[in-house]
């Protein structure tokens, strides 16, 4: 799962990853928001893809921030990341997309 959303701050942004990953079954989410007017990335992964498909949330986010002038991080399932450029959450979806669809 893909999407662009719109949140109030960046705790609403953490935990609407973890509960698409609950209702998701080998969940790959990558959610990019708009929060308090920054960009925001988030990407949480099933940890069956972590070790089958060798992903690495925080690897994926640090890619994706490079769209909104940004930078990250976190563990293995879970990552997140922040910039300056909110013109690039559309480019975040769309490498996003090339990356994984």
């Amino acid at each position: 799962m893909i999407a662009q959303v719109e949140l109030p701050n960046a705790d609403s942004l953490k935990k609407l990853a973890y509960e698409l990953k609950n209702e998701v079954s080998n969940a790959l989410i990558i959610l990019a928001a708009k929060i308090e007017d920054k960009p925001q990335v988030a990407v949480i992964l099933e940890d069956s893809l972590i070790a089958s498909k060798s992903l690495n949330a925080g690897q994926i986010v640090r890619e994706l921030a490079k769209e909104i002038q940004g930078g990250g991080g976190g563990q293995p399932f879970f990552a997140t990341a922040g910039g300056k450029d909110l013109a690039g959450l559309e480019r975040v979806v769309a490498k996003a997309k090339e990356m994984f669809l």
